[in-house]
């Protein structure tokens, strides 16, 4: 934990810093990044519907079938636990965190993610890890549903064409995507999550906007840092 951040008048271990934007915007690499700088918990809340997602795809389960999907949710059980890198995800206690970030899995969390009552589920789930505080959540809808009365918000965001060129080199040489294959398919989950009728993806009023299009990752850590820092200094 930094220095600056022990001798704040906001406690640390109070502190909820929310972090919104559409995919490959870069959430989980910031909010690693501020976790570890302040010593807080990292709660990818976008693991969690991978994880979801992953067991419908597992059981056969439709993804556009909602009592379906309901009753899978019922019987599920989703835990993150902190390491020194990222989160270990626990699915009914598998860890599953290897198994979650293909493109398979990650357009199935798109879908899924749509209906209310799924949503409304995670939300507890969520809340019930947040709820102490001393935590960073990243996700679609933390700043104005899961923790509208967050300290941090943060709306973290990029051209299209820079975040699908990013999900792309982030798949490694063995993917066989096209570019323009990639930057489709985050335009068409732009799509879905800006336009859901429930939770649709949209920065807070109070919320920051950090716009990552020209800026490098040392550049978007550091004004994250510099966003945090200010709230805890007060």
């Amino acid at each position: 934990m930094s220095t600056a951040a022990t001798s704040s008048q906001l406690p640390v271990s109070s502190i909820i810093v929310a972090i919104d934007g559409p995919a490959g915007a870069g959430k989980s690499t910031i909010a690693r990044h501020l976790a570890r700088h302040f010593g807080l918990l990292n709660l990818e809340t976008g693991a969690m519907y991978r994880a979801f997602a992953l067991k419908a795809l597992r059981t056969k389960t439709a993804l556009d079938d909602v009592e379906s999907l309901e009753r899978l949710a019922e019987a599920t059980e989703i835990r993150l636990e902190s390491g020194d890198e990222e989160n270990s995800v626990l699915l009914d206690d598998e860890d599953v965190t290897g198994q979650i970030r293909n493109p398979i899995v990650t357009d199935a969390a798109s879908r899924v993610s749509v209906f209310p009552p799924i949503r409304a589920w995670m939300v507890r789930l969520q809340q019930q890890m947040g709820s102490k505080g001393g935590v960073v959540m990243e996700g679609r809808d933390i700043g104005t549903v899961v923790f509208p009365n967050a300290q941090v918000k943060i709306f973290l965001d990029a051209a299209p064409e820079v975040r699908g060129m990013r999900r792309f080199d982030q798949m490694g040489p063995e993917q066989t995507a096209q570019p323009e294959d990639v930057i489709r398919e985050l335009r068409a989950r732009d799509e879905r999550d800006r336009n859901r009728e429930n939770s649709p993806l949209k920065a807070a009023p109070d919320a920051i906007l950090l716009d990552s299009t020209n800026m490098t990752l040392d550049e978007v850590v550091a004004e994250a840092e510099k966003i945090v820092m200010k709230k805890i200094a007060g």
